[in-house]
């Protein structure tokens, strides 16, 4: 989970964090030579991720045309909607049939006849066996004491032997499969609470896959994604998923991520049919994304949520575009985007540099990459989407593969738990570009197994093999 530093870092000296005037030279309380410290990278140019950087890209995009693009991202799957199984994996039982409304709840056995009844521990086998008679002792009600007032009726419900088998329309419980689930979210027969809709999220759109979990430390996901396949003015296919962390220091960080994905992703399906260029439509979706969250700053949800120790709802974004021969990618904050090559003997790479304390004290040459993010403050983000954001600096770059091989665009929540490209690589399976929505359900395990501390979110975009001639641009 990404947080948010106190102050913006470049007003604090890299040395002491003392606070800063505008033209300072050196820090007034240590005297750090701040000419040391390196600007900010501008946006970067078109390069060849292996190979020889191409000159610049002047590619003559065809005129648009009338087209939705045909962009429909497929609905989202709930974990409630998945099919359950029992502790040895096998699927479980459905529910038993809703019983006829003039049929009795008990059968009743002919006089004379040995009571039966049916085993509910054997599936598929409706064996019928003895039941014991009760003893009359036991049932016989009390004689009245004289004065006494008669006992109360018991109530309906409470002579119910079973729940009643909840209407087709209901929402079934995920882990009994029989019981109507409330308006709190709990089964109505076990108890069991259910998991929310953002807990875990699963989406393929085309050749593109991106899973979402909660994680195993985390109360709520405020992570948030957008995938979808839109097509070019020439008709060349596009891919595009957004993927966004809410920031937990601030108000409301899971409609923060949700705003600014839906956002992000519905520009840039907008733009790219039309013949917009993918990296101006990425840095143009992350404007969009930071209009979407400074908006809800001003909800009245926020006003009621907020407290004097919070900030305006915020998040970080992470994107990539993937057409014929170029792949673009954009971001602000420290979520990510790895290349991994499909032939493993080739090196793999990080395309985003992170907007966070540990990476500017690597930048500055305080700290070597290790120790600055073993230190507490590694995580402190110095770019984020939000009202209160200090300056707003998207970063966009695009890059031209040689050969195939698949994006990997995550939050820190996987990460973490591969940190270098070459990590990232060992992770993704094998055939991650052909099956990319089980190659993010791996990714996701991955971090599960590694301990789950935050939300994790990956999503898996297939880099197809450069045509002829597509590197020389």
């Amino acid at each position: 989970m990404s947080q948010m530093p106190q102050q913006a870092a470049v007003s604090k000296c890299p040395s002491c964090e003392e606070p800063l005037e505008p033209g300072d030279r050196f820090c007034g309380a240590c005297g750090y030579d701040l000419s040391v410290v390196p600007a900010r990278p501008e946006d970067s140019p078109t390069l060849a991720i292996h190979g020889v950087v191409p000159a610049p890209d002047d590619v003559d995009w065809p005129v648009a045309r009338d087209s939705d693009g045909h962009g429909h991202p497929a609905p989202v799957h709930a974990a409630a909607e998945l099919p359950g199984t029992d502790s040895g994996g096998s699927p479980l039982p459905p529910p038993p049939p809703a019983a006829p409304p003039s049929a009795p709840a008990v059968p009743v056995a002919p006089a004379g006849a040995p009571a039966t009844g049916v085993r509910f521990d054997r599936p598929g086998e409706p064996e019928e066996y003895p039941l014991q008679a009760p003893d009359p002792r036991l049932t016989a009600e009390p004689a009245p004491v004289p004065g006494q007032a008669p006992a109360p009726e018991p109530a309906a419900a409470s002579r119910q032997s079973a729940p009643a088998a909840p209407d087709a329309a209901e929402k079934v419980c995920v882990a009994c499969r029989a019981g109507r689930v409330d308006d709190d979210g709990y089964c109505e027969n076990c108890g069991h609470a259910q998991p929310r809709e953002r807990d875990h999220m699963e989406q393929e759109s085309g050749p593109i896959a991106a899973v979402s979990d909660r994680g195993l430390r985390h109360h709520r996901n405020e992570d948030a994604f957008s995938v979808g396949c839109t097509a070019l003015p020439d008709g060349a296919p596009a891919s595009v998923a957004i993927v966004c962390d809410g920031v937990s220091s601030a108000t409301r960080p899971d409609d923060a991520s949700l705003a600014a994905s839906r956002a992000a992703g519905e520009t840039l399906l907008g733009a790219l049919p039309r013949g917009t260029h993918p990296q101006q439509a990425m840095h143009d979706a992350i404007l969009a994304a930071s209009q979407a969250v400074n908006a809800l700053a001003d909800e009245p949800a926020t006003a009621r949520e907020q407290a004097p120790h919070q900030n305006a709802p915020a998040c970080t974004l992470v994107g990539a575009v993937v057409t014929a021969g170029l792949l673009v990618v954009g971001w602000v904050g420290d979520s990510r985007v790895y290349w991994v090559p499909a032939d493993r003997t080739t090196p793999p790479a990080r395309l985003t540099e992170d907007d966070s304390w540990a990476a500017q004290m690597v930048a500055a040459g305080l700290m070597n990459e290790a120790e600055a993010y073993a230190d507490e403050r590694a995580h402190a983000i110095t770019g984020w989407l939000g009202a209160d954001a200090y300056e707003l600096e998207p970063h966009t770059a695009s890059f031209k593969p040689d050969r195939p091989g698949v994006v990997v665009v995550c939050t820190d929540g996987l990460w973490n738990y591969a940190e270098s490209a070459e990590e990232m690589a060992e992770a993704v399976p094998l055939d991650a570009a052909a099956r990319p929505l089980h190659g993010a359900r791996v990714l996701v395990g991955h971090a599960l197994d590694g301990g789950g501390h935050d939300n994790v979110t990956v999503a898996l975009l297939p880099f197809p093999a450069p045509s002829q001639g597509a590197g020389s641009a």
